[in-house]
């Protein structure tokens, strides 16, 4: 989806739409969720501070975040995607990676049918990439934006990948960005040219491995329909620091109370088994504490949250609470394991 929460609300607040809209906390702490076009002219993006943002655009007008409504909206567009296919691997609420290669018509005309539902059904606009695995997909969505497809075809890849920047390739972050840079490599033709060995020396043999074949436009990951949720969390930024433990421990029940609420709205099987928390100080170093425990129970929270805020002696701005959920594939193994002793 294009800007997908800012979309949201410049549709339902049409005295917005074609002014510069971020999505956040109206603080000047909090920082944007996102920001549609108009303010990314500015230099505006996501996870700026609002401060930042206003700085860049004075005029910015700032929405508060309705999850509800982008909930709402997200479950018609799956909707959507449910009529072409089932093999559907979400990655957030505005973005999935659909398989269709079963189908008997193009993988073409089937995006440009479905950015045309997702239209007619929510007046958002939507972008679509084609191609022969994830990482490809992935990477033309971004080409055409906004409202727009464009597809890498197979017989195209080859000179498509040549000129691609190394930040595109999947799982290359900053770092690898850098490191790859400092060894002379900024497009993946130019990686293309280290023979394995060398990347396995650099990199490893596992990422090099992974290296020598994404930047040749390899991606064997099949789209999993049922992939596993590991965690789940919430979090909040106050408008001003908290600086005693007492004032964070008053905070506790309210994000517990909304962590217990998604739980309940997404049972799919998943069985806790770890709690965790996470404090962000004014200095913006993080702290994460973690236990193990199937039940959200607050004293089990104030334990880890008595823990973290020692770590670190500057006052609080953000604070942080979550569970992690069993792998059952794992627990299948450990207790094939217990069995077989």
């Amino acid at each position: 989806m294009d800007c997908f929460y800012a979309a949201v609300e410049c549709r339902d607040d049409p005295s917005v739409a074609g002014k510069p809209v971020g999505v956040g906390g109206s603080s000047g702490r909090s920082v944007l969720t996102t920001c549609n076009y108009e303010a990314r002219k500015f230099g505006c993006r996501s996870a700026m501070p609002v401060y930042k943002a206003k700085q860049l655009c004075p005029h910015l007008i700032i929405k508060p975040v309705r999850f509800t409504a982008y909930r709402a909206e997200s479950e018609k567009i799956r909707s959507v995607f449910k009529t072409y296919t089932e093999i559907i691997e979400p990655l957030s609420l505005d973005e999935a990676y659909l398989d269709v290669s079963h189908r008997s018509d193009f993988a073409w005309k089937i995006a440009r049918e479905i950015r045309k539902k997702i239209f007619d059904e929510t007046q958002l606009t939507a972008s679509a990439g084609v191609s022969c695995n994830k990482m490809l997909a992935k990477i033309a969505s971004d080409w055409k934006k906004p409202n727009g497809q464009f597809a890498i075809l197979p017989e195209d890849i080859e000179e498509f990948m040549n000129e691609l920047p190394v930040k595109k390739i999947y799982g290359v972050g900053p770092k690898s960005v850098s490191r790859l840079r400092s060894l002379g490599y900024e497009t993946c033709g130019q990686l293309q040219e280290v023979p394995l060995n060398e990347l396995h020396r650099h990199f490893g043999p596992t990422w090099g491995t992974e290296l020598y074949k994404l930047c040749r436009g390899q991606d064997d990951r099949p789209v999993e329909a049922s992939r596993i949720r590991k965690s789940m969390s919430t979090e909040t930024t106050f408008a001003d620091d908290l600086t005693t433990l007492e004032a964070c421990i008053d905070e506790l029940p309210e994000l517990l109370d909304e962590l217990k609420a998604d739980l309940e709205k997404q049972k799919a099987g998943t069985s806790v088994s770890k709690l965790f928390l996470k404090l962000k100080f004014s200095d913006f170093k993080t702290t994460t504490k973690e236990c193990g425990g199937k039940e959200i129970i607050t004293k089990t929270y104030i334990a880890l949250l008595e823990e973290a805020f020692e770590r670190n002696p500057n006052p609080v701005r953000l604070l942080g609470v979550g569970v992690r959920f069993e792998d059952l594939s794992r627990l299948d193994e450990r207790q094939l394991e217990l069995f077989s002793h």
